[in-house]
Order: C-alpha cells, then structure tokens, then sequence
C-alpha cells in the first residue's frame, strides 16, 4: 500500500513536470542548467517560481514597473555540488541602477571639490557659460534679484560640474548656502519618507541657492510635476531665490516631457511648470565633447 502511494506521488510529480516542460520559458530554463529529470521534477515547484519572475522581466519598462518580490532582482536557481537551490540575482536595470550609483558616488566626490580654478577653459564652446557663472559670482549678494541658469545641452558635456564650481566658489568664499539635486533621486527619497516631506520640500523652496539636476531624466508623474517641482518653483519665484537647472533637454523638449505622464497628457500643467522655469532662469545651451570619456 505504501508503495503505491510513493508510486503515484511519482507518477503526478513527472505528470506536473512534463507539463510544465510545455512553456518555453520553463523548458529554456531548464536545459539552460541542464536539470536532470529527477531534480526536476523534486523541485518544481521552485522552477515555477522562478519562471513566474522570469517572465515578469520579459516586458517590463524598468525598475519603477517590477513585479517582483524583490525590486530589480530575480528568484533564480542555483545549482551546486547537485544540490539545487535558488538565490535572488540583480537584473539588467538593477545592475546599471548600481554601475549608475557607484559612478554618482565618485563624481559626487569630484563635484564636490569643484572650483573655478579647475575648470577647463580650453573648450571655446564652453567659454558663453563660463563667463555667465563669473558675472553671477561677482555680482550675487543675497540681496540682488539675480536670475539663476538653465544649462543644457550635449551629454557629458560638463554642465554639472560647472554649476558646482559656482555654487562652492559662493560657499567658500561668501558663506552662502546651496542644495544640490539629483531629480529623479529626489523623487524616490521623498515617497520612501513621508513623514519628512513637508520639511523637505520647505527646505528645497527657501534654501538660498538650489541645483536641480538632470531634470528631464525622470519618469513623469502627476504628482512629482505637480506637487514637487511645481510647489517649490512657485515657493522659490516668490521667494526671488535663485535656481538652476542642468539638463540633457532643450526647454522646449522638457516642456513636452512633462506633459506626458504614464496615465494622461496635461499640456496646461507642463507649460506651467516651463513658465516658473523662464521666471527664475536664463537659458543657455552647451554643445562640446563629451568630458566623462
């Protein structure tokens, strides 16, 4: 009797397989690690498992879609010694979201020692900018209503950097505050902390100097257009504190950018948001070699 049992616990376990063996991804997956009949079939239901998040990953937009248990990584199996287990491995967005974060960290560092004397005068396509941030250098006190800059143009063509150098040489040697944003981060660290929000966004909208970084890099939502960057712009043309941007996209394109949301189009309240930009911003462009090769 209880061998008949085992016999027809056997017998489901290789019914369930083969038809599992049917799905392509489970089938590619399989031979892939070449998984013999047996481990196969003893473990199943942990191939499904991984399948299910495999196939997860065959359409999917980028990190801010996962469906995964874990964000941005995969139940994959692992086999060693004949033991078969599985294990959580980095997916392709979530490698590049960490090759992205290591590079940030080091330029953050570099960024942070930026300073007029560094900057490399010898490109003439950045002379236009150059002399721009040495006139609001020289003539920022904190009580004239000076316009702050949109920088955009090539990428890596240094437009970080060269506000930074601004922001430190005001730092050091007028004692002025700044803040320094990366968009799209900011973003992600404001809804992981509500309970901060309020100051946060308090603070982003009367500091005396803010940098918004790569706008335009980040996936629109109503809420960061609207709620975000929308309530500190407006608290910061009212304030007359100067602001500056870098950018990839012309004004023009950030325009249309904004307007385009995962659920709605709002032309109304991207053009919004590009009027409080014109308010606080002169406009300038950079077009140069790429400096980060």
């Amino acid at each position: 009797m209880e061998k008949l049992k085992i016999n027809n616990l056997d017998f489901d376990l290789k019914k369930e397989y083969q038809k599992n063996l049917e799905d392509p991804t489970f089938k590619n997956l399989v031979t892939k690690l070449k998984i013999k009949d047996n481990m196969g079939m003893l473990n199943n239901s942990l191939l499904e498992d991984s399948c299910h998040e495999l196939k997860n990953c065959q359409n999917c937009p980028g990190l801010y879609a996962c469906k995964n248990k874990v964000l941005g990584h995969i139940l994959y199996p692992k086999i060693d010694n004949n033991i078969f287990d599985l294990a959580y491995i980095p997916c392709s967005y979530e490698k590049e979201n960490e090759k992205l974060l290591n590079e940030r960290e080091t330029a953050g560092k570099i960024l942070l020692n930026a300073r007029f004397k560094d900057i490399d005068v010898r490109d003439k396509n950045r002379v236009t900018t150059i002399k721009w941030l040495k006139n609001f250098y020289d003539n920022y006190d904190g009580i004239k209503d000076l316009k702050g800059l949109y920088l955009h143009g090539s990428f890596g063509s240094g437009k970080t950097y060269l506000i930074y150098a601004l922001l430190n040489e005001l730092k050091i040697n007028k004692k002025v505050d700044y803040e320094a944003l990366y968009f799209p981060d900011i973003l992600r660290t404001l809804k992981d902390d509500w309970d901060s929000f309020n100051e946060k966004i308090n603070y982003y909208s009367t500091v005396s100097l803010l940098l918004i970084d790569d706008i335009g890099a980040e996936a629109v939502s109503e809420w960061g257009r609207d709620e975000v960057l929308g309530t500190i712009l407006q608290n910061r043309m009212n304030n007359h504190l100067a602001t500056f941007f870098t950018s990839n996209l012309t004004i023009e394109e950030l325009e249309l950018h904004l307007s385009l949301t995962k659920n709605n189009i709002d032309k109304v309240k991207a053009r919004r948001i590009i009027e409080r930009i014109k308010q606080l911003t002169e406009d300038l462009e950079i077009i140069t070699d790429n400096k980060r090769k």
